[in-house]
C-alpha cells in the first residue's frame, strides 16, 4: 500500500509554509484563481458563470470566484493536515480526483497550474524557503490526483 515519503521535519516545515498563506485563505485563494484564469484563459471554460468576466477586477469581486478559491484552499488544507497519514490523505485526494475526472471533467493539468501559482505566490509573499518547503507537497498532490485520473480511465 502507499505511504507518504515525508520526514517529520518536512511535514512540520510544509505545514509552517502553508499556514502563512492559509491565514488569508479567501484572499489568497481568489488571487490564485484569478491568476490562473488570466494566464490560462482556457481554464475559464470549466466555470460557466465566469465566462462574462474578462477583467481581473471583475473576477476578484465575484462571490463565485471567492467561494471556489476558498474551497480549493480548504481541500489543500485538509491534505496538509494529513501528510503524516497516508490513508487519511488518500481519503481526501481520491474522492476529489474522482469528482473532477468523472463529473466535472477537468483536465488534470490544471491541478499542476494551480499548484505552481500557489508556489509562486508563496515565494512572492514569504520568500524562497517558504516555497521550497511546500514544493514536495504540491508534487504529491498532483501525482496522486493524476493516479486517480488514470484509474478513472482518463
Amino acid at each position: 500500500s502507499f505511504t507518504m515519503s515525508f520526514s517529520e521535519a518536512e511535514v512540520q516545515s510544509a505545514r509552517g509554509a502553508w499556514e502563512k498563506i492559509y491565514v488569508d485563505a479567501e484572499d489568497n485563494g481568489t488571487t490564485v484563481l484569478v491568476r490562473m484564469f488570466t494566464d490560462h484563459p482556457d481554464t475559464k471554460s470549466y466555470f460557466s458563470h465566469f465566462k462574462g468576466m474578462d477583467s481581473a477586477e471583475d473576477m476578484k469581486q465575484s462571490d463565485q470566484v471567492k467561494g471556489h478559491g476558498k474551497k480549493v484552499f480548504s481541500a489543500i488544507n485538509d491534505m496538509v493536515q494529513h501528510l503524516d497519514n497516508s490513508e487519511a490523505f488518500l481519503g481526501i485526494v481520491n474522492p476529489l480526483g474522482k469528482k473532477h475526472a468523472t463529473e466535472l471533467k477537468i483536465d488534470p493539468k490544471n491541478f499542476r497550474i494551480i499548484c505552481d501559482i500557489i508556489l509562486q505566490l508563496m515565494e512572492e509573499k514569504f520568500g524562497g524557503d517558504c516555497k521550497a518547503s511546500f514544493e514536495k507537497v504540491t508534487d504529491e498532490i498532483c501525482t496522486h490526483l493524476n493516479n486517480v485520473y488514470k484509474e478513472a480511465g482518463w
